[in-house]
């Protein structure tokens, strides 16, 4: 096999049959086989019986089903798991990621690349909150030790199948994939295009789902909020010590309430504590994930593998 497709999909049962079509269109003109895997995340439209129809019409085309919604980035894993192609795409269902580049990144991989990602050079059809957040995510990320990770990139990209492989091989349960493709060191290079609206539907990416993922990237790749409580507890210490003499002078001249001001000094210190407690949480919490050892998703029918 020389090309896999890996499509996650959950309740896209309206731009489904566009996806299919543009994607088999693209494909066909490569010349080689290829398989397109759709990953069924749990949806409760009509997405799957939708696939089912086309992996009976289709011989291309590949279900993974899961018995529940398990999220974007185990939908793609499971997608890897199951990859037979020597290239490997990655690609959403809904459309914004234009099929019709796979040529050119499959051109930049028989060059010599071992990663192809789409770089967003201009973001249509989102909300100023949504463009705001994720530029401010980006260099968040970098200031916190993920320098490697290319800004403005999402999961469209080609990756070689030593990539892929590695990707399969790595154990952790919080899947954070475009910063672990990043992190393996393999030899990346960029494909800008514009990202457009969806084609059909809605988003299905809530901000809890967005904060969930931008919080694996943050805690895949960086300890540095581990130490921030450590900076914040001196810096705080020492202006609890100033202001504290402050407060004992002014106090003696009768200008300040000395009862007042030791309040907002404790509630100072209790505020800065649940606060490095949260990220300690962070963390433990992700240990606690990794420990329980099950599985990032549950297969609950395949066809056509």
């Amino acid at each position: 096999m020389k090309y896999s497709v890996v499509i996650p999909a959950y309740n896209e049962q309206e731009v489904l049959p566009l996806s299919y079509q543009r994607l088999k269109a693209v494909m066909d003109t490569l010349g080689d086989d290829y398989e397109l895997i759709f990953v069924n995340d749990g949806s409760r439209d009509g997405t799957l019986d939708l696939l089912k129809e086309l992996a009976a019409q289709d011989r291309h085309v590949r279900v993974l089903s899961f018995s529940r919604n398990f999220g974007h980035q185990e939908a793609v894993s499971a997608g890897l798991a199951h990859a037979s192609g020597q290239a490997v795409i990655i690609i959403d269902c809904d459309l914004q990621d234009p099929p019709e580049l796979i040529p050119d990144m499959v051109k930049k991989w028989e060059a010599g690349a071992d990663i192809v990602y789409g770089q967003r050079v201009r973001r249509e059809g989102e909300t100023v909150f949504k463009k705001l957040t994720a530029w401010a995510y980006y260099r968040i990320l970098r200031a916190l030790g993920g320098q490697y990770i290319p800004a403005n990139t999402g999961d469209f990209r080609l990756i070689d199948r030593k990539v892929c492989d590695t990707l399969n091989a790595m154990p952790e349960r919080n899947r954070f994939l475009r910063g672990m493709a990043a992190w393996s060191g393999f030899k990346a290079e960029p494909i800008e295009f514009v990202r457009e609206e969806r084609a059909a539907g809605q988003t299905k990416y809530s901000v809890k789902k967005m904060l969930k993922l931008a919080g694996d990237g943050i805690t895949s790749f960086s300890n540095r909020p581990l130490k921030a409580p450590l900076a914040v507890g001196i810096t705080l210490t020492v202006l609890a010590f100033v202001y504290l003499v402050l407060s004992a002078v002014f106090a003696a001249v009768g200008l300040w309430d000395i009862v007042h001001v030791l309040f907002a000094l404790v509630f100072c210190f209790l505020g800065a504590l649940f606060v490095s407690l949260g990220i300690f949480g962070l963390y433990l919490g992700r240990i606690y994930d990794e420990v329980k050892g099950r599985p990032i998703y549950i297969i609950d029918e395949k066809i056509n593998f």
